[in-house]
């Protein structure tokens, strides 16, 4: 398998540190508002390397953490008079929902900035005892000059950016020296520290539970991948690994994956311009998986632009697939077709290849029509397609869905009811051999759009 390095900016083989387990760390949300497409991206991305990783064999521990102590929090705080617990504890659930609907798979550890302040303050503790960190006015800050490394990550040691997103002070050492701890202000939240009360830095955080929970501590990397979206590499990523090399004489990790930024009809994702899709909008029209598959129709690099007309282009893709399961309904399952399976997965392995996979599952798809339109009566045939569906659901993430629900998506909870109610009402009537009357509510479940099939497993039903 081999895998984009951001920081040596080229392929290389992927070698876990240990032989059968993968450590992971992305870099999760913070928990002021609701999901938005750049969420879905960069967890859908690295929910597929996991998905790769375990068809490859390996163990995976995932980790991702929610960032519960920012400024942009406290802002929502002073703006809605509600508790930090009561804001993050309902943007946390919402993001958990949001990704169970993505179908994303559950994380083997999902640490909280608040809940791990302790080892956070330690950190910052050893790094003033090395002179590495200093205490000003206004906070605790990491000396980059003590970093003969810095900038290695990223290729930059500093920029405008950076410096604009670090409050200007004259006291700091460098002007690219980065808080670690900022002291309380008023209306502030704040937590007790033998340096000062107040709240850590953004950047700790990760290098102190990424040390705490999933260290390696007799190895020179801490763990095997670290992620998170391009924007992320400078100065966050730069920030942690600098942070980590300087407390604790070990690399944070031996391979930095990110993902490409998500446009909206050509412009930048950002909330500024107003194009800020929130995820929850678009599943009010589409279901999870066909998001899912649309944003996995180009490599994870890759910037993606968001545009509706692409999105129906993509469904009608994930709709042919359903059709196909359909074809093979409440059958069993033999084996997976073996050169399907090395084919997806020698394009997965190509650093998680989506659009070539995507387009290799196509052409599975059509061939498999053709088989079923040639012999229909193929029950071999029939049992290797029902478990390369299943294969496909368990390396993409997508064709898991019941073949029929899937194509009942936006069909409200009463008009269901009334939906099943007519069925029944067909059924009884079939029973008690009153086909008038059976055919009258085919019809009528007809002009409400809908189609019904008797199938060995029972009726069925979706939308025309």
């Amino acid at each position: 398998m081999e895998i984009f390095d951001s920081v040596k900016k080229e392929k290389v083989l992927f070698e876990p540190i240990k032989n059968d387990e993968v450590r992971i760390y992305v870099c999760g949300p913070t928990v002021y508002d609701d999901s938005h497409l750049g969420h879905a991206r960069s967890a859908i991305a690295f929910d597929l390397l996991h998905r790769v990783l375990k068809a490859n064999g390996y163990k995976v521990i995932m980790t991702k953490n929610f960032t519960d102590i920012d400024d942009k929090i406290i802002k929502k705080m002073h703006e809605t008079k509600r508790s930090l617990e009561d804001i993050t504890t309902l943007y946390i659930n919402a993001y958990k929902a949001d990704m169970e609907t993505l179908n994303i798979l559950p994380n083997s550890l999902e640490p909280k900035a608040t809940q791990n302040l302790q080892i956070m303050i330690e950190m910052i503790e050893d790094l003033m005892s090395k002179n590495i960190a200093y205490k000003i006015s206004d906070g605790v800050y990491f000396d980059v000059s003590k970093d003969e490394e810095y900038g290695s990550l990223s290729k930059r040691a500093s920029d405008e950016n950076s410096i604009a997103r670090v409050e200007a002070n004259t006291e700091k050492r460098n002007p690219s020296d980065f808080a670690l701890w900022k002291f309380e202000k008023a209306e502030d939240v704040a937590y007790e520290s033998p340096f000062g009360k107040g709240r850590p830095g953004w950047h700790i955080e990760c290098s102190a539970m990424i040390n705490k929970h999933l260290a390696y501590k007799d190895e020179p990397f801490q763990i095997d991948i670290h992620g998170g979206g391009a924007d992320l590499l400078f100065p966050h990523h730069e920030n942690e690994a600098a942070q980590t090399r300087c407390s604790t004489k070990s690399h944070l990790a031996k391979y930095w994956m990110h993902n490409g930024f998500v446009t909206i009809d050509g412009e930048k994702m950002s909330k500024s311009l107003g194009n800020s899709f929130f995820l929850k909008d678009i599943l009010k029209s589409y279901s999870g998986e066909v998001v899912r598959f649309y944003l996995l129709t180009a490599q994870y690099r890759a910037n993606f632009n968001f545009n509706e007309e692409d999105l129906i282009s993509s469904k009608k893709r994930l709709d042919k697939l359903y059709r196909v399961k359909k074809r093979v309904y409440g059958g069993g399952k033999s084996a997976v077709n073996k050169e399907f399976k090395e084919s997806l997965l020698t394009a997965l392995n190509d650093d998680l290849n989506s659009a070539k996979a995507m387009a290799t599952i196509d052409e599975y798809i059509n061939k498999a029509n053709e088989t079923l339109d040639k012999e229909p009566k193929n029950k071999a045939f029939k049992k290797e397609l029902v478990a390369t569906l299943e294969f496909i659901d368990e390396v993409i993430g997508i064709g898991g869905s019941d073949a029929y629900s899937y194509f009942q998506f936006g069909i409200s909870e009463d008009d269901i009811s009334k939906i099943e109610k007519l069925i029944e009402k067909r059924t009884e009537a079939k029973k008690a051999k009153d086909f008038e009357t059976a055919d009258k509510v085919r019809d009528e479940l007809t002009a409400l759009g809908i189609s019904v099939m008797d199938t060995p497993n029972g009726v069925v039903w979706e939308k025309l």
